[in-house]
């Protein structure tokens, strides 16, 4: 072989290597693009350290990690998402368990997705310091995996639950919802343009936008008490990387999520204590097993009251996973679900 031919031949090999280069670049940069058409966070593609192979990284709401890596070959890779950063549900105790469940059902259109009865407590206390039978309905539009549920806890010969002022309501967008209130007589307040209040059983408050139920999950947000803004948004981003979508001064709150088409947490600045009352519920949020070392590091410098270190927890209808439960300075209870 010549030294020309074997100077061309290098040279050849360079062009399709810089090839294979762009090549998997543009089908990564394909892939952020139908994530972010989906509502998922988009991952910024960047050059891994040592190999000419495009990689994806962390990136907003969402984890994005190689099936295999890659090789110095450069070998066609594979990307998958493995978790998920989100909001998940919402735990209501509910005194009257039938009117609760017209209620979800009738009024707001929701499904069961879950039921179960128990005869002692939950490893996690998700039931609140109550003894004796119990049980567990798991109600939303769609299943857990990609929509936010309510989780309704009722306790046998508890009675009615004292509501405080830590939950200020939970606003989902559903003409339909609209109509059904009105079809069945349950009272609606106009509190804004298209939006409406109406109260739940046991007198949580619902906000419904009389807006066409979107694709995705129509519940928008979680509207909670705080009463330390700037500690709250500092919790909320510091822990679960959630960013400010919203800030509304006049109003003194501020909305926090990880992308448009998810369940955000809307943070309501009060004056005075928050009143949890008896009827105080817990916000989960979904995290990858991966954060927990990081996560528990942040608690513990925090100086966060962590409830329930790492527990497991068999459910019936979905997979076995373990919880960390901490609460932050409002005794506001936030549940991490790995």
């Amino acid at each position: 072989m010549t030294v020309v031919r074997q100077l061309q031949q290098e040279k050849e090999q360079e062009w399709k290597t810089k090839a294979q280069q762009q090549e998997k670049k543009r089908a990564l940069e394909e892939m952020v693009r139908v994530l972010e058409e989906k509502g998922l966070a988009a991952a910024k593609a960047h050059k891994r350290a040592g190999c000419g192979a495009w990689a994806v990284g962390v990136g907003g709401a969402y984890l994005l990690r190689s099936s295999r890596p890659p090789c110095r070959v450069h070998n066609k890779l594979t990307w998958i998402v493995v978790a998920l950063i989100r909001a998940l549900h919402f735990i209501f105790k509910a005194g009257d368990r039938s009117k609760t469940a017209t209620f979800n059902r009738d009024v707001l259109g929701m499904t069961n997705l879950r039921y179960k009865e128990f005869e002692e407590g939950c490893k996690a206390t998700c039931k609140g310091p109550y003894d004796g039978k119990w049980s567990k309905t798991t109600v939303g539009f769609g299943p857990e995996v990609d929509d936010f549920v309510a989780e309704l806890f009722y306790g046998y010969g508890v009675g009615e639950f004292r509501l405080g002022n830590d939950f200020l309501g939970l606003t989902l967008q559903s003409s339909q919802a609209v109509n059904n209130a009105n079809w069945l007589g349950w009272p609606l307040t106009e509190v804004g343009k298209g939006l409406y209040l109406v109260e739940a059983s046991g007198g949580y408050h619902f906000y419904l936008v009389d807006k066409d139920q979107p694709p995705n999950d129509p519940v928008q947000n979680v509207s909670l008490a705080w009463s330390d803004l700037q500690e709250s948004i500092h919790c909320c981003s510091s822990l679960l990387g959630m960013k400010v979508k919203e800030n509304n001064e006049e109003k003194k709150t501020v909305l926090m999520g990880f992308t448009d088409t998810h369940c955000k947490l809307e943070l309501h600045n009060i004056v005075g204590t928050v009143d949890h009352g008896t009827a105080f519920g817990r916000i989960a949020f979904s995290c990858p097993r991966e954060q927990f070392s990081d996560l528990e590091a942040l608690m513990t410098k925090g100086k966060h009251q962590i409830f329930t270190i790492l527990v497991s927890l068999d459910t019936s209808g979905k997979a076995t996973v373990e919880v960390v439960i901490r609460a932050d300075s409002d005794a506001h209870e936030i549940c991490f679900v790995f």
